[in-house]
């Protein structure tokens, strides 16, 4: 169905100033490069690593045509309308700890846009960027989910293991371009700024400054403040909530905390679990 966007400017990420503000010497990013549209820019930079792409390269596009999500989900974006970019790392912290890579961009990603658009986003547990209810622009009694994060790790070389963070994040669409009923764009949340380059700026910039604290910790979120920066942002943390869990596993309970392994901790009527995945879904009072 085609749209009519007239009225929004899209214009295309700009590489260049990306590149001068976000590569220096001594710094984590390798460079940015941009393709005009590609299936998948998680795909595509794994790929890349198997060929040898260093530590710290960044891939965006202008249009993702085969976007992955979390247990599989695929979606696409008009062209110019999303920031859809993956991130590269090669890894020397502990496997254990890397349960807490995506959380890392979740926090990065929630400064940024609160920072750059003024929208007020939180995260919901794992790595799921929204817009709470409660912060929306118009009165509405759901979430809207903003971006969403997916890491996937690549152990084929023991000496290199390789990390790729993905983030898809709305930016400029209307209601009719988001792909389900519970999406929202900073766009429809009355942003006050939809520049992407920008938006991108500032979430490497603030992905680079905690990866460095938190790979300087060993990977230890605790120690680097990383696990007490995602809690502060968390609004799934004391919500009653509904978890799908692998398995066809239906869980309800309190959502208490999140760990030192990046686990929710769930208080329901057979006692305290702590899960590593799952579908979580905020249960409002009285529903």
């Amino acid at each position: 169905m085609a749209h009519d966007t007239d009225d929004l400017p899209r214009p295309p990420l700009d590489p260049s100033a990306l590149n001068a503000a976000l590569v220096r010497p001594g710094g984590m990013w390798h460079g940015v490069d941009v393709l005009p549209a590609v299936g998948s820019t998680n795909t595509e930079l794994l790929a890349r690593a198997r060929a040898g792409a260093p530590h710290g390269s960044v891939l965006a596009t202008e249009h993702q045509t085969a976007g992955r999500g979390r247990l599989g989900r695929g979606f696409t974006t008009p062209d110019r309308a999303a920031l859809t970019f993956s991130v590269l790392l090669r890894i020397t912290v502990p496997a254990d700890t890397l349960g807490w890579l995506s959380m890392l961009m979740g926090v990065a990603a929630v400064d940024a846009v609160r920072r750059v658009s003024g929208v007020r986003a939180a995260l919901k547990w794992p790595n799921d960027v929204i817009v709470p209810a409660e912060a929306r622009a118009e009165a509405a009694t759901a979430d809207g989910k903003l971006a969403g994060i997916l890491s996937e790790a690549d152990f084929s070389d023991p000496d290199s293991p390789t990390v790729v963070v993905g983030m898809g994040v709305n930016v400029s669409q209307t209601r009719a371009e988001l792909p389900v009923d519970t999406a929202v764009s900073l766009r429809g949340e009355g942003a006050t700024d939809l520049d992407r380059s920008a938006l991108l700026g500032a979430v490497l910039g603030g992905f680079e400054e905690l990866y460095t604290v938190w790979s300087a910790a060993d990977g230890d979120a605790e120690a680097s403040g990383l696990a007490d920066a995602y809690r502060g942002m968390c609004v799934t943390l004391g919500r009653g909530v509904r978890v799908h869990l692998p398995g066809e596993e239906l869980l309800e309970g309190t959502a208490t905390g999140v760990d030192a392994h990046a686990r929710l901790v769930v208080e329901g009527p057979r006692g305290r679990r702590e899960l590593s995945a799952g579908d979580v879904v905020h249960v409002r009072p009285g529903s």
